[in-house]
């Protein structure tokens, strides 16, 4: 299969596109984070995402550290073909690492962000540096 399907994205300026991983089964948002075409085309190969570390500046396998991978079951672009989204199974239910289920577990309540959504896990038993 040759490459061509990634020419259609509309890559930013820094090679980058934000994706966003949703829970195929309850259509919950697990998190956002980034892809180059390294990533993209890694997560198309092995059916399991892949994004890029801005902050690491490297290729990472989601769960390669925690076990936590992401099984893909459908890749979508938006229509203005800048946004990627992965639809996935996530393996152990937990996609952030705080150790919840979303990254998005901060509730906006009255002039303040209060976390509504339970650890799962202690992080400290997830990563073991």
């Amino acid at each position: 299969m040759n490459d061509n399907w990634l020419n259609k994205i509309n890559w930013a300026q820094d090679g980058l596109v934000p994706a966003v991983a949703q829970d195929a089964a309850s259509g919950r948002v697990l998190m956002v984070a980034w892809m180059d075409r390294a990533a993209l085309k890694k997560t198309v190969d092995t059916g399991e995402a892949h994004y890029w570390s801005r902050s690491r500046k490297k290729l990472w396998h989601k769960g390669e550290e925690s076990g936590h991978v992401q099984k893909v079951k459908s890749i979508r672009l938006d229509c203005d073909e800048d946004v990627v989204l992965l639809e996935v199974e996530q393996v152990g239910g937990i996609a952030c690492h705080t150790g919840r289920e979303s990254c998005f577990f901060s509730l906006y309540d009255d002039g303040r962000w209060v976390a509504v959504d339970p650890v799962i896990k202690d992080p400290k038993e997830i990563y073991y540096k």
